[in-house]
């Protein structure tokens, strides 16, 4: 079979993976093959998934909880190692926001949807504030760092490149580090029927994935220019950004489980969600009755 793997620009290790050839090369020893789907929001993995679009793909930890609360079908297979340097939530270093109880009432800039969306929620939870109530949540775009340092909106969440070069230019601050409030992970899932007829494509993928962390951990300056090359921004912030991540993969564990539970139902309480969720239920059958 062909095997139909998702890569967009968010999440690093596919991104990486479908240039090196690290997947075809496990997948030609089982006899199979590969094709790439790119695609722009992340945040549409499950309903690919689900439509057959795509056969495995990588997210942050929103959009596979997104997905089984709209009825898709999904596995777990993977974890990155948690990703502090990842991405932030910033305010002016001399604005009146100190406190994450400084955001009511205010604007906050992120990919809603993406794993930007769980550090705020889970956030505002911790303070007794509700993502749905306290504050209005709006999609970032190009201008985003420009609005915030303007006093236009109340915080943005930045990520890779984009961190980096407001950190370098100075005048902006993290409210909260990310590690405090989620770990962040990079996780990938799949179909169930994949993953529970075919494992051993499941564990080829996933020793592709740590091929392509090895790699890019070793060569990250060659890395950081084939990301700038593609994706914009400059090589330098792009080394800065891809020499914060982990670049180690690990196997779906209770620790994480908890966390995403913690998650699903702090999306299910402000609305964000439809419906509640069991995260548990996104395991192979064997391993929940386990």
């Amino acid at each position: 079979m062909t095997v139909t793997i998702g890569v967009h620009s968010s999440n690093p290790t596919l991104f990486h993976l479908s240039r090196l050839g690290y997947a075809e090369e496990e997948l030609a020893a089982l006899g199979e093959t590969v094709a790439w789907h790119p695609y722009t929001d992340g945040v549409r993995t499950g309903a690919h998934l689900a439509d057959g679009t795509i056969d495995f793909g990588g997210t942050g930890s929103t959009p596979p909880v997104t997905a089984q609360a709209e009825g898709h079908d999904i596995v777990y297979t993977a974890l990155s190692a948690p990703r502090p340097g990842h991405g932030a939530l910033l305010v002016t270093e001399d604005g009146p926001v100190r406190t994450v109880a400084d955001l009511r009432g205010g604007t906050v800039h992120l990919a809603v949807g993406s794993w930007q969306t769980h550090l705020v929620a889970k956030a505002l939870d911790d303070a007794g504030l509700s993502y749905a109530t306290d504050v209005t949540a709006v999609r970032s775009g190009d201008d985003s760092e420009e609005l915030l340092r303007s006093g236009a909106i109340t915080a943005w969440v930045a990520q890779g490149d984009r961190l980096a070069a407001a950190r370098r230019t100075g005048g902006l601050r993290v409210l909260i580090p990310t590690d405090e409030v989620i770990s962040d992970r990079s996780v990938f899932f799949t179909r169930r029927d994949l993953a529970e007829r075919r494992p051993e494509l499941v564990e080829a993928l996933t020793r592709a994935l740590r091929r392509a962390d090895a790699w890019v951990a070793a060569h990250p300056r060659e890395a950081a220019e084939v990301t700038a090359a593609e994706l914009g921004g400059s090589a330098e912030d792009w080394e800065t950004a891809l020499r914060a991540l982990p670049w180690t993969i690990e196997e779906v564990s209770e620790e994480f489980l908890a966390e995403q539970q913690r998650a699903a139902d702090i999306f299910h309480r402000t609305g964000f969600t439809g419906r509640p969720v069991t995260v548990a239920d996104a395991l192979p059958r064997e391993a929940r009755r386990a």
